[in-house]
This record gives C-alpha cells, sequence and structure tokens, in this order.
C-alpha cells in the first residue's frame, strides 16, 4: 500500500508519496504561511493532502502528519506547538472533517526519531532516542519500532526538562529548559546575554574552530550543557542509540567534545551508548509522517 505524509513546520509544509518499497515517489513543499494563522495552515495542509492524493489516483494508501506539539488525549486539542496559532485547536478534528478521512498526527520529532530507526542510523536497534536540535529542541522515542507516545502524549519531550531552575526562562513558562541551552537558538541567546552581541549559531562555531577565545568558552559551555542534558536521558531510558538531528547536529564538536561531556555526566563506570548524526537528514521528518499513516 502507498504511504501519504505531512510534515509542517515552522516555515513549510512537505509532502511525500511512498512505494510499498519506500521508495520516493511525489514530493510537494509550500510556505507554511503562520502569518496568516490557524485557518490558513489548514487551507495549505489541504492543499497539499490535495495534491498528494491526485498524484495517486484511486490507489490505497495511509496518510500521517508530524506536527510542533501533539494532540493532547484529554481534549483532543493540539498542544506545546511553538507554532503557537495552532495550540489549543482542534487539529486533528478539524482536518479530518476537512479531509474527509481519519489521520494519524505525531509530534514531529516523533516522526524524525521513527525514520531514523526504521531507516537510518538507528535500523536493527531496540530503542532509539532521536534528539532534534535546531531553532528549539525536541525528541522521540522509538521502542521495536513504534513510536513511544506516552499516556499524556509527552514521550519524549526531554527538550523542556528543567536542567536549571536559576536559568533562563523558556517559552513554555518554566526556567533553565534543555532547549534553552542546546538548541541553536539558545546557543546564540546565551552568547548575546553573555557578550551583548548577536551572532548565529554557526558563526560562533566557527570563530571558535579559528581560536576565537569568546567563542571557544561559549562552545565549552554549550558542550558541557549538552552533556549533562544527553546524559540525564541515558541514565533513565539507556537507550540502545541516541540519533542527533537539526541544524546543530551538524556541529562536528559535539561528537568529540559534546560526547566526552557526556561520559563526564552519565551515572555508568563508562559512556557505551553511540551518539550519532542522523543518516536520512532533513526529509527524516516526512519519511516519518508517512510511516505513521493509517
Amino acid at each position: 500500500m502507498l504511504r501519504l505524509g505531512i510534515d509542517l513546520g515552522g516555515t513549510k509544509i512537505e509532502g511525500i508519496v511512498l512505494d510499498e518499497d519506500g521508495n520516493e515517489v511525489y514530493r510537494k513543499r509550500t510556505p507554511t504561511e503562520a502569518e496568516k494563522g490557524y485557518e490558513g495552515i489548514l487551507g495549505n495542509l489541504k492543499a497539499v493532502h490535495d495534491d498528494m492524493a491526485a498524484s495517486v489516483g484511486g490507489a490505497p494508501h495511509t496518510f500521517g502528519i508530524g506536527t510542533p506539539g501533539a494532540i493532547s488525549p484529554r481534549t483532543g486539542l493540539l498542544k506545546n506547538s511553538n507554532t503557537v496559532c495552532m495550540n489549543g485547536r482542534p487539529l486533528k478534528r478539524d482536518l479530518e472533517k476537512l479531509l474527509g478521512r481519519e489521520i494519524a498526527i505525531q509530534n514531529d520529532a516523533n516522526c524524525f526519531a521513527e525514520a531514523e530507526a526504521m531507516m537510518g542510523a538507528g535500523r536493527g536497534k531496540d530503542m532509539v532516542f532521536g534528539v532534534i536540535m535546531g531553532t528549539g529542541c525536541g525528541g522521540g522515542l522509538v521502542y521495536k519500532g513504534k513510536v513511544w507516545t506516552g499516556a499524556q502524549a509527552i514521550g519524549g519531550e526531554w527538550g523542556h526538562m528543567s536542567i536549571d531552575p536559576n536559568g533562563p526562562k523558556c517559552y513554555c513558562g518554566k526556567n533553565g529548559c534543555v532547549e534553552c541551552y542546546i538548541s541553536g537558538g539558545g546557543l546564540e541567546k546565551r552568547y548575546a546575554e553573555k557578550y551583548g552581541e548577536k551572532k548565529k549559531a554557526r558563526q560562533i562555531e566557527e570563530e571558535a574552530k579559528a581560536g576565537d577565545p569568546r567563542a571557544v568558552a561559549h562552545m565549552e559551555y554549550f558542550y558541557e550543557w549538552f552533556g549533562r542534558a544527553v546524559a540525564n536521558l541515558i541514565n533513565v531510558l539507556d537507550p540502545d542509540i541516541v540519533v542527533l538531528g537539526g541544524g546543530m547536529s551538524k556541529t562536528d564538536g559535539i561528537y568529540t567534545h559534546g560526547v566526552k561531556q557526556v561520559a563526564r555526566f552519565v551515572f555508568n563506570d563508562s559512556l557505551e551508548t553511540p551518539i550519532v548524526k542522523h543518516q536520512i537528514g532533513d526529509s527524516a521528518g516526512v519519511l516519518g509522517a508517512a510511516m505513521i499513516g493509517i
């Protein structure tokens, strides 16, 4: 059976059609246009879905969507989305009414983790934890090929674990979340606070490689918080592998300096958990969305 999937991002909506063997047969991208609000996003989602459905004619297919945030089991409303106009809205119900079909919705980090577990760096592993370190920071857990959503649909939401109650305020309302320190946005904000100068994460990393003392110190600070955060999740879950995605996963020092810090903080006499870069790349989210479809 064909599989259709949509990855709803903050800036773009991407759709994909996979054949029975998991090969791509169609792909569609369009801007999210979050500035148009909730109804505008719904309309753009429908347009991408309809294009994909037309591409397969009447062939049987499944359909899944990956989105920032998650559907609350208690209320049925979307929660925890950094596309804030969607929070508190009945996304699943509204889309099913708009499209005239049942759909599966998962958090985008869960979709990333599912794709990497089944097709990427986590293949053959029982427990895979997928980390997205981009503008924000999220995670997803896959056990024996299945996304572990959890009783409250917050399974894997490690990015909003508070690791410093006296730390900076996070958009979620807590202080000192993992996201505040090891996301790209967090790295940039902490640099601006400390040095009074705004720089992009990639620039800070390049200046550190060139030996700039401020950038070197700031990246050391980043690696230490990365070590604390990842050691905490390993202490709780002891996964077979941790797969990193998002823009910050391209930071070479994570796999040397960062991993050394994980080994420093993990509750074990050695670090045995592989911490690796994703294999699928930017398509992991949309591939995972297709894989969770119903």
